[in-house]
């Protein structure tokens, strides 16, 4: 009767780490990115990171400057021109949000256009290219055109004159496959906007 007993736990036991154990998998749903680091969240510059709370009300901390947070579009039913600024796109690095050197000669020149045109503003959009998830790219996007506004605001822009809308891998300006086509999808676009006549 104890041997029974004692059998009957023993099982039970056995049943119940086997439940537990079966219930940990892993997650099937994860999309792998080539020549990524588990963890790796991308590339930020050596500043203060970007952080809505950090008890500025409403401002982030950036390079020791305040930029107000343009959460919403200051700008609705303004003019856009897509082609003003084409040839100023700037161009990321794989899973990156940091502007290259020579990207930053094209926001200097947006921001020289903005300087000699007091009534104008502008607005970035931050693209990817479709490797990664839609939630990643679509944060990726926004840290892209938040990278791009720092910049022009660290040139002397007022805040306040940039808005930004990130647009994750939907929009793609090549729809190829490879790394020609991810290369320049990978990208921050100026939109010129002008004040309604």
């Amino acid at each position: 009767m104890k041997v029974t007993r004692f059998t009957n736990l023993l099982m039970l036991g056995l049943a119940l780490s086997f439940a537990v154990a079966g219930c940990k998998k892993k997650p099937t749903d994860l999309t792998r990115l080539p020549g990524a680091r588990a963890g790796h969240v991308g590339d930020i510059e050596p500043t203060q990171p970007i952080n809505p709370d950090n008890g500025l009300n409403g401002m982030n901390g950036v390079n020791g400057n305040t930029i107000p947070m343009n959460d919403t579009p200051g700008h609705v039913g303004w003019a856009e021109n897509a082609d003003q600024f084409k040839a100023n796109t700037v161009h990321f690095a794989y899973d990156s949000s940091v502007v290259q050197t020579l990207d930053k000669l094209k926001v200097a020149a947006v921001a020289d256009y903005l300087k000699g045109n007091s009534t104008a503003a502008v607005k970035i959009e931050g693209h990817c290219d479709e490797r990664g998830t839609e939630e990643y790219n679509r944060s990726l996007g926004e840290r892209r055109a938040l990278a791009v506004r720092e910049t022009l605001v660290a040139l002397g822009i007022d805040p306040n004159r940039v808005d930004t809308i990130s647009y994750g891998e939907d929009r793609p300006a090549d729809p190829g496959h490879d790394e020609s086509a991810w290369k320049q999808n990978r990208r921050g676009e100026f939109i010129l906007l002008t004040p309604p006549q």
